[in-house]
């Protein structure tokens, strides 16, 4: 990821503060959450139960999101397998959030982007292409 985007990228650590443009991957085993700390937004890394049959699961990151960020969230859901991601999804366009979905014909498997776009959360559902524009608008103000 870090090479596509040109961004630096790592393994997330607990309790590591969240940097402005750094790309953080959850390590095998642990669901990644963020919270408020002494330095500002930190990761939480955990080893609670599997949801959705997964660790890491998505769902708890979106749901820290939520309760963090609310509606000044962009999130995006990308190829996958399953419907992880779905319970935070609604979470988080719940509390305003702006959900992007990569479209069927783009993913190798569409279970998770397919379940929040047919759950009707999605205000994009587009190829992974498009993804980066639709971003850089939005960060932009031109949604």
């Amino acid at each position: 990821m870090g090479r596509a985007s040109g961004l630096p990228s790592s393994e997330a650590k607990d309790g590591e503060k969240l940097l402005p443009g750094h790309i953080y991957v959850a390590p095998g085993n642990h669901h990644m959450t963020m919270r408020r700390g002494e330095a500002g937004i930190v990761l939480g890394l955990d080893q609670n139960e599997p949801e959705n049959f997964c660790r890491p699961s998505v769902d708890p990151m979106f749901r820290s999101v939520a309760g963090l960020y609310g509606a000044r969230t962009l999130a995006v859901i990308l190829t996958g397998m399953g419907h992880d991601g779905l319970r935070g999804a609604r979470d988080l366009v719940g509390t305003g959030a702006t959900l992007i979905a990569q479209d069927e014909a783009s993913s190798v498997v569409w279970g998770m982007p397919g379940a929040v776009a047919t759950a009707g959360l999605c205000s994009a559902v587009t190829p992974l292409s498009e993804i980066p524009d639709i971003i850089i608008k939005s960060l932009r103000g031109n949604p």
